[in-house]
């Protein structure tokens, strides 16, 4: 029947197993290794080749080597499935280093898929295309990378941040540089996501380029919130480390508690340095361990194993830190950031997380914010043991340095009975260090349970807290000297259980702590000496009775009952001599020398007796050290009184004195209880090196405080608190922008204010011959009824003004336009005054970029360059006009020179064909061509230039078009590549126009970015005492100019505010519009600058279009293009 039930037992449990691995791939673990996997994965069905790499994945878990089947898996890399293709890169990451030659075959299909639409796909590649350890692939890689660090989804950038510490790990120090830029790309990155693996990569790359954090500090901190848990704590460990290396310590912190000009109590001269208590002041409620936070301090600047090799070589009693290495954290903002930005991570669900913020408050806050971490930190013992344990670690050093955070928490460091070993010792620890005189008696009702535990090593070192916290509280040392000492008597008068190895360390530990306690005052313990003396006959443990010996010859003076009681112990203790152990003998005659320099003349004669006879025995002991000691010894003895008749020293009197002080200055007088040295260890908070006391590979103490100095600083200690981000669209599925157009600078640190504040309020209506360079006008655009005021009826523009900018954060923070907002209230402020100024004749300055088609060391002689127009197709608005000049460099005529569309994937037998202009393809889309046919060359003789117009229809404003260059019959392939900015033609309109186009709009299609431009600057220095007229007008001319070079736009207006100070251009605005030639979306771009003139300018660049992944890129250019040079 039994086994009936088995058996039935044994097939639902099959059963039930087989149900549960339904539907998934449980299975190819059963038997993987299946003879079909090569079919499948020739199989034209995307299923069938699933199913053979799901099993090769599955034999890899395994441990089998399937690298057999390399080929057959690479050619599937270019497969349209993206399950196939995510299966594929798996097993290529496996075996690349194993078959470099086949990955590298599949190289150009990573580099095809890095400009897939599907952000996935091109997260794909790079993981892959990184993650091949292989140096060959590591330049294209980079490239990989640091084209995806600007890429528009989120999951790309944040690959690419993943994927820099697998290049960095090559040991790539040639693109050491440019990693560490795209560090920096990837830290100013919007996203939190980003922002997390970004301080990954610095923290693994570049951990002390701190400039890399100057730029963004504030940016970081206000993000670290939203980071990525894990993210959070890299993030923490870099701000801190920032902080320190720029700022200094905080004045008011724990770190500089030492350098307080607080005078210590007269008591605390008697106390050991570690239990020096500086007592609280000025109201607080708090002390200090100041000894103990110098060497904390000390620690996490310069390394435990640095600071305790100094010890006793230098002045360790202050850091020695000047007054510009000290910062406040009540003045310093940025410290203020960071103590603000952390304080919400105090209660986060991650314990690393917890640990990290209460690290930043322990070291950077002032004293009596420290109190913030208590409850965050004595909530995760309610954690995971392992957990528990590294919070009780830095809760340790905590209590230590301040023994008042944890003191009022007293009960919840009270054992528990699922504690382990080293848990409960941790809080032994910690209850002995944070006990007061009101917490004394709960913790003593909770020790003396302790005592009776069954872990006898438990019971031990509660006997040794017991004794730390009468040495802490001299108050209450009596009551812990008699428990102990019942202690003692009770477990040594139990014979049968010292006979076990743990109650012999319950009781060597309780005569340590009895020992410790009388040290502090002998006088008033000899009753206590003379219990433990008296219970020797019943004390086996060897350790315990040698330190009770060493107590009788320490303290043999201190009163009469030890006096009289020595001749009788000594008489004992030679009847047992041979009996004892080595320790023990050694302890008995050390103290025959401590009795009897110290023994009255009267005692002398009977003491002589039993002491010679000790130590003659142990002159024949069978221990040489026994034996020396007492050689050495009886040489000392042979000068004291009685025993001065030993013939072998009488006539050597000089010898005699030296010998006697020697001994005396050993043996005699009473010393004074020396301080324990100090062998502490500190560790950063939340570290490894704090749970295993020592470095672990790659600590890093902190920087010195103020090491480092940056000059480029993109913030200011004065600056606001908070710097709102603009609107940015951030669609992860959008398509991937043009890889190669990407800009190099940062997001835009704060927002425009969504409106245009310095907008000018009218355009000039008058004639252009004679209207003059500059128009002034003290009014701005109306809120609701006008969209612009001219100068004549300006009446109530002062009021409407001033409710503008009296609103614009409050509008900005809520992505609001403020030209739209609503009357109100008239209010006081201030108005600026515009300027409107003309540039005339700015299209015949315009020169469009040039691009090179075909170079003529690969066209034999022939070149050809083109650029783009701004001209509009008469044929299809859709197309773009390029003009493309040929120019014969050789020594030879050339003959019948077109250009036509590559259709090699249109038909496979395009290659063998020679085809005239009129065959040249022309693929349809929808009503539109791809190529419009140019007009053939005939003849292009030797140093002549032709020209001629394209018309184009790009696919995509992100992907080159493939053209075939005839010449002489003979073939050759060339790219145009599309250039975003001549996507859109110019879109006449007025500053009217252009407003309420604006504020129609809403905040989600505005775009907002930065750059630096610094154009300007050469051209000024080149002038000799240049007008600031003139300054402002070149810059006006510069940047227009640099605008209708790179884009097909029209120059709506260019304003300025008219400042008191004539070099300040903060508020030149210049306004462009356009639309986009295939659906004519408008494209609204403006341009408003920051800083004087004859020093960078910071430019805001706003783009507003409803066509988001366009708009994007084609902000990503203009702040591109702006950034750079002009090539002359």
């Amino acid at each position: 029947m039994l086994t009936q039930f088995g058996a039935t037992a044994e097939s639902l449990s099959k059963a039930s197993t087989m149900v549960f691995r339904m539907g998934t791939d449980a299975h190819l673990y059963d038997d993987p290794d299946d003879v079909s996997i090569v079919p499948l994965l020739d199989s034209k069905f995307e299923s069938e080749k699933c199913e053979a790499l799901k099993r090769l994945l599955a034999l890899i878990a395994q441990g089998f080597d399937v690298s057999t089947y390399f080929p057959q898996v690479v050619k599937n890399v270019a497969s349209q499935s993206l399950e196939v293709k995510k299966l594929v890169y798996l097993y290529l990451l496996q075996y690349a280093e194993k078959r470099p030659n086949e990955t590298l075959l599949s190289i150009n299909c990573f580099q095809k898929d890095l400009g897939d639409p599907n952000p996935l796909v091109r997260a794909w590649a790079l993981r892959t295309m990184a993650g091949i350890r292989l140096h060959v692939i590591a330049p294209l890689a980079l490239v990989a990378v640091e084209k995806c660090s600007r890429d528009p989804s989120v999951y790309v950038r944040k690959c690419a941040a993943i994927a820099l510490p697998k290049l960095h790990d090559l040991r790539l120090e040639e693109h050491t540089a440019a990693i560490e830029e795209i560090v920096g790309i990837l830290l100013k990155d919007n996203s939190p996501g980003v922002v997390g693996a970004a301080a990954s990569a610095f923290a693994s790359i570049c951990p002390n380029n701190f400039s890399l954090i100057g730029r963004n500090y504030r940016r970081l901190c206000e993000t670290l919130p939203d980071v990525e848990e894990w993210g959070q704590i890299v993030l923490i460990g870099i701000l801190l480390r920032y902080a320190i290396a720029k700022y200094g310590l905080v004045r008011e912190s724990l770190m500089l508690s030492s350098d307080d000009p607080t005078n210590h109590s007269p008591e605390e001269e008697d106390l050991e340095p570690h239990l020096m208590i500086r007592k609280p002041f000025d109201g607080a409620s708090f002390d200090i361990c100041t000894e103990i936070a110098n060497i904390v301090s000390r620690s996490y600047l310069e390394g435990p194993d640095k600071y305790l090799s100094q010890l006793g070589h230098e002045n360790h009693d202050s850091l020695g830190l000047d007054g510009s290495c000290i910062t406040s954290a009540k003045s310093n903002d940025d410290i203020k950031i960071l103590l603000q930005c952390t304080s919400p991570l105090l209660w986060s669900y991650n314990s690393a997380v917890v640990l990290a913020a209460a690290g930043v408050h322990w070291i950077m806050a002032p004293k009596e914010d420290i109190i913030k971490i208590v409850k965050p930190l004595l909530f995760l013992l309610r954690s995971s043991s392992s957990s528990k344990y590294v919070v009780l670690c830095n809760i340790q050093v905590f209590a230590k340095a301040m023994p008042s955070l944890f003191s009022p928490y007293y009960e919840d460091f009270f054992i528990s009975s699922l504690d382990s070993y080293r848990t409960k010792t941790l809080k032994l620890e910690i209850l002995s260090t944070i006990a007061t005189q009101s917490s004394i008696a709960s913790i003593f009702l909770e020790f003396q349970d302790y005592i009776r535990d069954p872990d006898r090593r438990f019971a031990a070192d509660t006997a040794a807290a017991i004794g730390l916290c009468a040495k802490k509280l001299p108050d209450v040392a009596n009551t812990c000297l008699e428990a102990l000492l019942f202690l003692a008597l009770s477990e040594s008068s139990n014979s049968v259980a010292l006979s076990l190895a743990g109650e012999e360390i319950v009781l060597v530990q309780v005569i340590k702590s009895i020992m410790a306690i009388i040290k502090q005052d002998p006088h008033s313990h000899e009753k206590v000496i003379v219990h433990l003396v008296r219970s020797l006959d019943s004390m086996s443990a060897h350790a315990a009775r040698a330190m009770v010996i060493w107590m009788l010859g320490e303290y043999c003076n201190i009163g009469g009952l030890i006096s009289k009681m020595i001749p009788t112990i000594f008489k004992y203790l030679a009847q047992r001599f041979n009996l004892e152990s080595v320790e023990t003998k050694l302890q008995i005659v050390n103290a025959c020398v401590k009795v009897l320099l110290r023994a009255k003349v009267e005692d002398v004669c009977e003491l002589r007796l039993v002491i010679s006879y000790v130590l003659e025995l142990a002159k024949c002991d069978l221990n040489y050290d026994v034996r020396d000691r007492a050689r050495v010894l009886k040489n000392f003895l042979s000068h004291c009184k009685g025993f001065d008749y030993l013939e072998e020293v009488k006539n050597q009197t000089v010898h005699n004195d030296l010998t006697f002080v020697l001994a005396e200055y050993i043996f005699g007088g009473t010393k004074k209880v020396p301080s324990e040295p100090f062998s502490y260890r500190f560790y950063l908070p939340g570290s490894l090196s704090q749970i295993v006391l020592h470095a672990a590979p790659g600590y890093e103490p902190l920087p010195e405080p103020c090491s480092f100095v940056d000059d480029e600083t993109g913030h200011s200690p004065i600056d606001g608190l908070y710097d709102h981000e603009p609107n940015e669209s951030d669609d992860s599925d959008a398509v991937s922008g043009s890889l190669d157009e990407e800009n190099t600078s940062d997001y835009s640190s704060g927002s425009d204010g969504g409106g245009g504040r310095y907008d000018s309020a009218s355009d000039s209506d008058e004639p252009e011959e004679a209207g003059t360079l500059i128009h002034l006008s003290d009014d701005a655009p109306d809120s609701r009824d006008h969209v612009g005021v001219s100068l004549e009826n300006s009446s109530s523009g002062l009021m409407e003004v001033g409710e503008l900018m009296s609103k614009g954060a409050l509008e900005s923070w809520l992505n609001e336009n403020p030209v739209s907002s609503q009357k109100s209230s008239n209010l006081g402020h201030v108005q600026r005054s515009l300027a409107r100024i003309s540039i005339k004749d700015i299209g015949q300055l315009v020169k469009p970029k040039s691009y090179t088609l075909l170079d003529p060391s690969n066209g034999n002689g022939l070149s050809v360059i083109y650029t783009y127009s701004s001209e509009i197709s008469k044929i299809s608005s859709e197309l773009a006009c390029i003009h493309v000049s040929f120019r014969n460099n050789s020594e030879e005529p050339m003959h019948n020179i077109f250009l036509s569309e590559d259709k090699s994937n249109h038909s496979p037998d395009s290659s063998e064909k020679s085809l005239s202009p009129s065959e040249s393809v022309l693929v349809s889309h929808g009503d539109v061509t791809t190529l419009i046919p140019m007009e053939e060359i005939d003849i292009l003789n030797p140093g002549e230039t032709t020209d001629r117009v394209l018309q184009v229809h790009f696919e995509h404003h992100v992907l080159p078009l493939k053209l075939i260059l005839w010449c002489d019959g003979r073939k050759q392939q060339v790219k145009l590549r599309p250039d975003i900015g001549y996507f859109i033609k110019p879109l006449s309109m007025d500053i009217e126009a252009f407003l309420k186009k604006e504020s129609q709009l809403p905040g989600m299609f505005e775009y907002i970015r930065r750059c630096t431009f610094t154009e300007h600057i050469n051209q000024q220095n080149d002038k000799d005492e240049p007008l600031q007229k003139d300054i402002f007008l070149m810059i006006c001319e510069k940047l227009a100019l640099k605008m209708l070079s790179n884009a097909n736009l029209y120059l709506v207006s260019v304003d300025m505010p008219v400042a008191a100070n004539l070099d300040d251009l903060s508020g030149l605005c210049l306004r462009f519009s356009g639309e986009i030639l295939s659906n004519s979306i408008p494209c609204l771009v403006t341009l408003t600058l920051k800083g004087t003139c004859a020093e960078p300018l910071e430019v805001s660049v706003k783009l507003i279009c409803e066509e988001t992944v366009f708009g994007l890129n084609l902000l990503n250019r203009i702040v591109k293009f702006l950034a750079e040079p002009t090539l002359l």
